[in-house]
């Protein structure tokens, strides 16, 4: 992964695009972390991890809920699958 301050990264926003293309770039500000740069492909992946995390999440949560449990013939009945 590579840095810039944002200093350098201003005047070098071809080269730092350039760079995202194969890795994060770190846009540092007195020497902290303020912005990473990246790939649209590498951010589309990245969105797609999370949003399957949160399903896995979401799908262990309704696992743990007490309750009745609903029979699967019932639910494909319920949503005109059958």
């Amino acid at each position: 992964m590579a840095t810039y301050p944002s200093s350098a990264a201003r005047e070098s926003l071809p080269e730092v695009i350039e760079l995202a293309q194969s890795e994060s770039v770190t846009i540092e500000r007195h020497h902290r972390p303020v912005a990473v740069v990246i790939s649209p492909q590498r951010y589309a992946e990245l969105i797609e991890a999370w949003e399957e995390i949160n399903d896995i999440a979401a799908f262990d949560a309704a696992l743990a809920e007490e309750g009745d449990n609903v029979p699967w013939e019932q639910v494909k009945s319920d949503l005109g699958w059958t």
